[in-house]
C-alpha cells in the first residue's frame, strides 16, 4: 500500500490524529512517509495546518499542502469565496504519485467526509482514490449515529469501485457509553470492512514522544500496531 487515502464520516472526528498515528508507526518501522493535505480550510497564512500537526506528532515526515483557503468551509465553497483556484483530483493524484516514487508510504488526508466537493464540478476525494487505485481508511466517531454515517460512506465507496482498508475510531471516549461499546462490534458490519483501531480521546494533546510510543497500542497490525478488537472490547466492555 504505497498510498492510503484517509477520510472520515464527517468533520472534527480525529482524521488528523489517526493520520499522525499511522505515520508514526511507519516512521518507527524505518519507512519514509509523506503526508498530503489536498485542501486546508479555515487556517490563516502563517498558522499551522493539519500536515504540520501530523509532522509534529509523528516525526520525520514529508508534509505537503496543495491548497489553503481561509474560511472553515468545504474546499469548493472556500475556494470560490476566496476567489482562488480550487484543488483538483488530477493535481492531488499527480503530487501523490511523485511522492510515492520517493517514499515508502504516502498518506492523503481529506477534508471532512468522502464526498465533500473540491470544486464546482463535483470532484471529491473519492475521485483521488480512484485515480490512484488507493485503498481508503475511514475514520469514524464512537457513539450514537456512527453506524449510519459509516454505512453511507461504505456504500459510496462500493458504488465507485473503491477499496476500503478498514475503519478506525478517531476519538475513543474516556468513559464510553453503551452505544460506543456496542458500536465496537457493529462498526465492522456497517462498514463491510475490519475495525483497525481506536485512538483515545485527547491523544493529539500528548507530547510527541509519548504519542509515538503509544501509537502502536491504538492501531491494528494492518496499520503497524498491536491493537486487537477482541481484547479491546473485553477491556472496555
Amino acid at each position: 500500500m504505497p498510498v492510503i487515502v484517509v477520510t472520515g464520516t464527517g468533520t472534527e472526528i480525529g482524521k488528523t490524529v489517526v493520520t499522525a498515528a499511522v505515520a508514526a508507526l511507519a516512521v518507527a518501522e524505518g519507512r519514509s512517509v509523506a503526508v498530503v493535505k489536498p485542501a486546508q480550510t479555515g487556517v490563516g497564512p502563517r498558522e499551522p495546518g493539519d500536515v504540520d500537526e501530523v509532522r509534529r506528532l509523528s516525526g520525520e515526515v514529508t508534509a505537503v499542502e496543495l491548497a489553503r483557503f481561509p474560511e472553515p468551509l468545504a474546499p469548493a465553497t472556500a475556494a470560490r469565496r476566496a476567489g482562488l483556484a480550487p484543488v483538483t483530483p488530477d493535481a492531488v493524484a499527480e503530487a501523490a504519485g511523485k511522492l510515492a516514487a520517493e517514499h515508502d508510504l504516502v498518506l492523503i488526508e481529506g477534508a471532512g467526509g468522502l464526498l465533500v466537493r473540491f470544486d464546482d464540478t463535483g470532484s471529491t476525494l473519492a475521485d483521488v482514490a480512484g485515480l490512484l487505485d488507493a485503498p481508503v481508511l475511514v475514520v469514524a466517531p464512537a457513539g450514537l449515529g456512527t453506524l449510519n454515517m459509516t454505512t453511507l460512506t461504505a456504500e459510496a465507496l462500493r458504488a465507485r469501485g473503491l477499496s476500503q482498508l478498514g475503519v478506525v475510531v478517531g476519538s475513543w471516549p474516556q468513559q464510553p457509553d453503551l452505544a460506543a461499546r456496542c458500536n465496537l462490534a457493529d462498526l465492522p458490519e456497517a462498514a463491510g470492512a475490519p475495525l483497525l483501531g481506536a485512538v483515545p480521546e485527547g491523544a493529539g494533546a500528548l507530547a510527541p514522544a509519548e504519542f509515538r510510543a503509544r501509537a502502536g497500542q491504538w492501531l491494528a497490525p494492518r496499520l503497524g500496531g498491536v491493537w486487537a478488537p477482541e481484547a479491546f472490547g473485553t477491556l472496555v466492555g
